[in-house]
């Protein structure tokens, strides 16, 4: 049911002007609000071609720049389009010039309107509220002078309007109680399928302290999280103003009505506006409106970003600014976009949100300049210049956490983004462990139990509670000065300019000086209050110190992305540096991607939070976990040529349905930073202070699996040579080998557990078995369909499955195929002594009798319980440091562990020191690096296929057909992959194995030695003399390759093909790892000697 709130601020009557009942209105303007109908593009042979402006604004071709063959203005593997300021045009200025100002949209006559206005009447006159002399006068000031179409009158029926005209006429009577005589009418109505909000305020300026009527309309309606029910929005401002003669106000009337899609299903890539548009968009729009729309949406569906265009009005200095993006990208752009044009003192006089079921949403905008503003504002031209570019930008960040001090107009847009991608930054990398902390580690002994426990907790504390973002939000907002100067000395290093600019033109914030970093050291330190502002501030240096490249000001783009330069990690922290480190901020999420060599190879994983607080826990350990995930991954790549590397996505605690538009942007903005940009206004070149050239190697993980095709088509569309190895984990008919599908990361794991079921002589049917991550998932559902242990307990994200006599196989076999949760298992196939909790179940009784108060929490803490039904622990899923040095106490009785046996399939799952307390307590466990390098190899050997063969032999013999026919090359291609799976595992499981027979060594720090000496005997042996012996090459070269790529293509032409540093990367790797695995992580000096010369006679013979 609608409601109707009016806010009790008045108009006051005294005035002068056209007085009605109450309302002073000032005009000069025409009653009506839609002057008789002039088409704008009435004929193509009479367009008026408007004179170039001061700032030589390009703001429209409309053939030239979407549909020319040039392929500098038709970009179509460019994220964003941008209808560009000051970019030269053939004929004049190329400008194509609307010849309305007025004209765009033209509102059905509603026949009924004289009859329902005398119903209204009636209905007012039966109330009462309004004096009978007053009644025509207010019902016709609100029919006639407000400037609403007749759409609205079609929609609410004479009740609705009735009360509507009442509700504003007691606004104005309530004036008499201020004491300002501030002229203020508020009024809001809210349905479920539509919306009126009117609102007064002065052009070009934003509100801080009202309603906020377009945030609330954007929450409510545009932001939505209901896919279904989509929403188009009119607004416009009134002719005239109100109250007396000196008064800016005016009314601004917000209209919103819920979306009549012809088509509501329509495919993402259908442009036609007979299909995808809304009825009464198509009722409504003109012809020339339709076209615009038409041109733009065509363009917006190969887009990741905004496509943004500007028209000029003849006869005026009015522009139309028309900006389309993909819907669910960009919360808040609405509001934005108004205190955007507001910074630049520009108003608008109508503005239109218009939604395609296609996925597309565009606003129109009518700007001029705002009357009666200080002198200090550009002119018109140069506004919309300066709109136009920082569009893009806005859009990447629509609301921040320093949004307001960019609405009041404390500081730039620039300014305040730039502010709150640092604020992101030092929450991050602030110092908070302290010079005390290092001393205390330098004091303690690690290798004590104890003394560990209390570093964990200490470092944990410090970490959580000195610093939280509000405290830092808190100080950053508290010295705008500083920002303003810190962000001044980013853009001078940062900023770079096209040819036909200067940097003047384009200043990205009102004229600052430019200080050196020791002169902005001295300001901190002056302008500071305390030793904690000294820290977050000093915090903004070491970030602009540490920025190599970024895409920030680049003129089109859908995220922020920083190339950082990660020396300034704590060594006592981060005791391994890493070679490259990337920041990327979306509008939806905060992500990194770090890696530890050039040539690295990592999964990209989204994190997802079930709440506040969960989001509060994963944003304090977001780098330090993606730290140790890539860490992991350089160990477990020891195998293989490429090192380690990692990205992390952490969504936003409102954004958990926004993991497509989050990875997808994230993806972008990275490209931005690792191609060329070379076309001019689109992708200026980048200040690059790396100059090198970087690409990045990535595969699915968490959350990521289904996104892969799309990144590697992307980066296809964006012109990168290396796109066919940009992803692995790819659907085959991309030439992708799918881990899940063939179980590549479970075939190294079962070599593990295979391995001590064989070196101690267990009979698997007779082991009891538990396992975190379900059949649902990739690792767990393999793990389930090759295994052959007794089941007794399984844990995933539904909760908990735990029978002691056995799950039973034949049910858990239909989930894992089905990759199904075990909240789908059939309870009935339990034993009397099994049970089934899930999270959001309370107060459920075991067999045992123990009641279980809280599934959630019964569920993230099953695996610690003393249950006496586990043998062998298996996780295959669950979040990293599950088990830490803490927790690990629960799982020792006695000094001894509840658990003879523990295989790690997922990653940092148990912390490193949990590990040697297990290990301790007798338990032998085989930790992630080691277990579960299978997923790493596959795609290694992928990466190496697509490399050797050309784009056709690619096709031909490692993609499957529309079909789904895999070639017969592809086939024996997967089999010799799992065969290197295996044989590198078991290498591996009896190097480690036979070296802890022989030392004593736990088995976790024998895996870490292993690696360690593998990836530095590699690195020697890439520089060394036997790499430029070409018979020693050839012939390692030979056997580290797989057979069938030899024989499909030749060694001779592998060689041709694979880049030099990927070859090298091969030969160190293969010899390192086979040297290591056969002599230990210690050999003697003349071990290697022994084994080369073994090696070169086989060579000669």
């Amino acid at each position: 049911m609608a409601s109707v709130t009016v806010q009790p601020h008045l108009v006051s009557p005294v005035g002068s002007g056209r007085r009605i009942s109450g309302l002073t209105i000032k005009t000069d303007l025409p009653t009506s609000s839609f002057p008789d109908y002039v088409d704008p593009f009435a004929s193509s042979d009479e367009t008026v071609m408007g004179s170039p402006t001061v700032m030589g604004v390009a703001n429209r071709l409309v053939e030239k720049v979407i549909k020319a063959d040039d392929p500098g203005r038709h970009p179509s593997p460019q994220p964003t389009h941008v209808s560009y300021p000051g970019m030269p045009k053939v004929n004049g200025n190329g400008h194509r010039v609307l010849r309305s100002a007025t004209v765009g949209y033209v509102a059905p006559e509603f026949t009924g309107k004289k009859e329902q206005k005398k119903l209204v009447k009636e209905y007012i006159t039966k109330c009462g509220w309004i004096p009978e002399a007053l009644i025509e006068e207010q019902v016709a000031w609100f029919y006639n002078e407000l400037g609403i179409d007749d759409v609205y009158f079609q929609v609410e029926n004479p009740e609705v309007v009735a009360k509507h005209i009442t509700s504003l006429y007691a606004a104005k009577i309530a004036a008499f109680s201020r004491e300002d005589k501030r002229e203020e009418i508020r009024l809001d109505m809210e349905a479920s399928d539509h919306a009126i909000y009117i609102d007064t305020s002065e052009p070009g300026k934003t509100a801080i302290d009202g309603p906020r009527y377009e945030h609330r309309l954007e929450s409510k309606y545009l932001d939505g999280n209901d896919a279904s029910k989509r929403f188009r929005v009119e607004t416009f401002r009134s002719p005239g103003v109100l109250g007396h003669s000196d008064s800016k106000a005016t009314l601004r009337c917000y209209f919103v009505y819920q979306c009549q899609f012809v088509e509501p299903n329509a495919d993402p890539k259908e442009t036609r506006l007979e299909v995808i548009s809304d009825r009464m968009f198509l009722a409504k729009a003109t012809k020339n409106t339709r076209q615009i729309y038409q041109d733009i949406i065509e363009t917006s569906v190969s887009r990741t970003g905004p496509v943004i265009e500007v028209f000029d009005i003849e006869g005026s200095r009015e522009k139309r600014l028309v900006v389309a993006f993909r819907s669910r990208t960009a919360r808040g752009m609405f509001s934005a976009l108004s205190d955007l044009y507001h910074y630049y003192g520009v108003t608008s006089s109508r503005k239109y949100v218009e939604q395609f079921s296609n996925g597309i949403t565009v606003m129109s905008i009518y700007l001029r300049p705002a009357p009666n503003l200080d002198a200090k504002y550009p002119p018109i031209e140069e506004s919309i210049h300066q709109i136009t570019k920082e569009v893009s930008l806005l859009y990447c960040m629509p609301q921040t956490k320093l949004h307001n001090m960019f609405a009041s107009g404390e500081l730039s847009l620039q300014e305040t983004i730039y502010a709150h991608c640092v604020w992101v930054f030092v929450q991050h990398f602030l110092n908070r462990l302290g010079s005390e902390y290092a001393s205390l580690t330098a004091a303690l002994d690690p290798k004590n139990n104890g003394h560990a426990e209390i570093l964990s907790r200490m470092k944990k504390r410090l970490r959580t509670e000195t610093f939280t973002p509000d405290y830092i939000l808190e100080i950053i907002s508290s010295h705008p000065e500083l920002i303003r100067a810190l962000y001044a000395s980013f853009a001078s290093l940062h900023l770079k300019v096209g040819p036909g600019f200067d940097r003047h033109s384009i200043a990205p914030t009102p004229a600052t000086e430019v200080l050196s970093d020791a002169r902005l050291k001295d300001k901190i330190t002056k302008d500071v209050t305390n030793e904690h502002e000294e820290m977050v501030m000093t915090a903004f240096r070491v970030f602009n110190n540490a920025v190599l490249k970024t895409n920030y000001f680049t003129p089109t783009k859908v995220a922020l992305s920083f190339r950082l330069d990660p020396s300034f990690l704590p060594e006592i922290e981060y005791p391994t540096r890493l070679y490259g480190m990337f920041l990327v901020i979306t509008s939806e999420s905060r992500g990194f991607h770090l890696r530890f060599k050039d040539i690295a190879r990592g999964g990209i994983r989204i994190v997802k939070s079930r709440s506040k607080e969960a989001y509060s826990i994963n944003a304090r350990n977001l780098f330090d976990e993606n730290y140790g995930l890539a860490s992991t991954q350089q160990r477990k790549n020891k195998d293989i040529p490429e090192g380690g590397s990692k990205g992390v996505i952490l969504l936003d605690p409102k954004q958990q349905d926004r993991a497509r538009e989050a990875f997808e942007k994230y993806i972008d903005s990275i490209l931005d930073l690792l191609l060329k940009a070379e076309t001019p206004g689109i992708k200026n070149p980048i200040v690059d202070l790396y100059g090198k050239e970087e690409i990045l190697f990535m595969g699915p993980d968490e959350n990521t699996a289904d996104l892969v095709d799309w990144a590697t088509v992307h980066a296809r569309n964006r012109g990168a040579p290396w796109w066919k190895s940009f992803f692995t984990g790819k659907s085959p008919k991309l030439g992708g080998i799918p881990h899940d599908t063939y179980g590549m990361t479970t075939l190294s794991v079962r070599e593990y557990v295979k391995g001590i079921y064989r070196k101690l002589n267990l009979d698997p049917s007779t082991v009891r078995k538990m396992q975190t991550g379900g059949p649902d998932g990739d690792l767990g559902s393999n793990e389930i369909l090759l295994s052959n242990e007794k089941y007794t307990s399984i844990v995933d994200g539904s909760g908990v499955l735990v029978d002691p006599n056995g799950i039973d196989k034949e049910e858990l076999h239909r989930l894992a195929k089905k990759r199904q949760m075990i909240s789908h298992f059939e309870t009935s196939k339990l034993s009397k002594d099994g049970y089934r909790v899930l999270c959001e179940e309370t107060n459920v009784t075991l067999p045992t009798g123990e009641v279980v108060n809280n599934g959630t929490a019964f569920r993230n803490t099953y695996h610690l319980r003393d249950s006496g039904l586990t043998d062998m622990f298996v996780p295959c899923g669950g979040r990293p440091e599950s088990i830490d040095l803490v927790s690990v106490n629960k799982l020792i009785k006695g000094g001894k562990s509840t658990i003879p046996y523990v295989v790690e399939g997922a990653n940092l799952f148990i912390t490193q020191d949990a590990k040697r307390r297990l290990e301790q307590a007798g338990c032998i466990v085989y930790k992630d690096a080691s277990a579960n390098k299978g997923g790493v190899t596959s795609s290694s050997l992928e990466v190496l296929a697509s490399l050797s063969f050309d784009d056709e032999g690619f096709v031909k013999h490692m993609c499957h057909d529309a079909q789904g026919n895999a070639p017969e090359f592809y086939k024996e291609y997967v089999k010799s992959v799992q065969e290197k799976i295996q044989e590198n595992a078991r290498l591996e499981f009896e190097a480690i194995w036979r070296e802890n027979q022989q030392t004593g060594v736990p088995r976790s720090i024998l895996s870490d030695k292993l690696s360690v000496a593998i990836t530095t005997l590699d690195e020697e042996l890439q520089h060394s003399d036997l790499w430029a012996n070409e018979a020693v090459r050839r012939a390692v070269l030979a056997d580290a390759l797989p057979n069938l790529l030899i024989d499909k293509i030749g060694l001779d032409t592998v060689i041709q093909r694979v880049p030099d540093p990927y070859l090298r990367a091969i030969f160190g790797s293969y010899l390192a790892s086979r040297f290591v695995y056969e002599c230990g992580s210690s050999p003697s000096q003349f071990a290697f000697y022994d084994f080369m010369s073994k090696r070169m006679s086989q060579i000669r013979s």
